[in-house]
């Protein structure tokens, strides 16, 4: 059985539609992540699956049990941490937990115990006494997970949980989420960072509420049409505003100070990028080809999308 499952699922907002006719499933312990920019429907689709808020249309099950009818009975298996979880500042790190504990009604014989693993757990025992709003951002998005831990969930929703936390916190948190895949929990995690949709089994992309491409990462970076070089010189946004007006059709990408031009001709760079730099007096640091990356595959998809309307 699917753990999540949609079936043309919908919602409109007035005349916006922000998620169009999704159908994705997430198997039980599997890590499934919906990728894509601000805007592309993540969020909205994250809160009717957590049974927040309805759907225009369309369905969607959530461990065998419908989202809109056994909503109330859903929220007792799953946990939900939005973008801005509700943690309290003027409360400690245990304080907000035995919040959390009290609302989700978890019985005080065994509550201690259960605490102290989740501070072990997410490396907040030494801030046990601290206010949750004297935590750094990635103290306080661990804090969230454990409050949203404390019930002991079969499917964790997390939206965006690393929006925002610097690289150690990012990665410490995904380490964090790799021992509950252990324990055979179900994750459905949202994200705008390509880098960590690398990281899921399987991985659906959206953008503009609809789903472009849903398969395992390795999978979906053979949806790469050509070859992608990657283009190093002394002026990279200078150097990708004069491929795309070479390259109109191509799919031209800024990543820092390297630009990723995708080519059907391994032979571009020689014959026409290096000429092309030359006469724009850019000083060439090099070229070469490159293995894509899923954010190269979300480029080019997305190109591909736009191409055809």
């Amino acid at each position: 059985m699917d753990a999540i499952k949609t079936d043309n699922l919908t919602k409109h907002f007035g005349k916006l539609t922000a998620v169009d006719g999704l159908t994705i499933s997430a198997a039980q312990g599997e890590l499934f992540g919906l990728v894509g920019s601000d805007g592309a429907g993540k969020t909205t689709t994250m809160r009717m699956l957590a049974g927040i808020m309805d759907p225009s249309g369309g369905e969607a099950w959530v461990l065998g049990r419908h989202t809109m009818r056994d909503s109330e009975a859903i929220k007792n298996d799953i946990g939900y941490m939005s973008q801005r979880f509700g943690l309290y500042p003027d409360l400690t790190v245990m304080e907000n937990i035995h919040f959390y504990a009290d609302i989700y009604g978890l019985p005080r014989r065994g509550r201690a115990e259960k605490i102290e693993r989740l501070l072990s757990f997410s490396n907040l025992t030494p801030f046990r006494k601290r206010q949750a709003g004297n935590l750094s951002g990635g103290m306080k998005q661990k804090l969230g997970l454990a409050c949203a831990l404390v019930h002991t969930p079969k499917v964790l929703f997390l939206d965006e949980p690393t929006n925002g936390v610097d690289p150690v916190s990012r990665r410490d948190f995904w380490r964090i989420l790799y021992q509950l895949l252990k324990e055979g929990v179900t994750i459905f995690v949202t994200t705008a960072y390509l880098d960590e949709a690398d990281r899921c089994n399987r991985v659906g992309l959206i953008h503009k509420g609809k789903l472009l491409a849903c398969d395992t990462p390795t999978n979906l970076k053979k949806l790469m049409r050509g070859i992608i070089l990657e283009i190093r010189t002394a002026d990279p946004r200078l150097t990708a505003r004069l491929l795309r007006n070479r390259f109109p059709e191509a799919s031209v990408g800024l990543f820092g100070d390297r630009v990723h031009l995708v080519t059907g001709d391994p032979d571009t760079g020689e014959t026409t990028v290096t000429p092309l730099m030359k006469s724009e007096g850019i000083e060439l640091r090099g070229i070469r080809q490159i293995e894509p990356s899923l954010e190269d595959v979300f480029v080019s998809v997305l190109s591909s999308q736009d191409g055809a309307q």
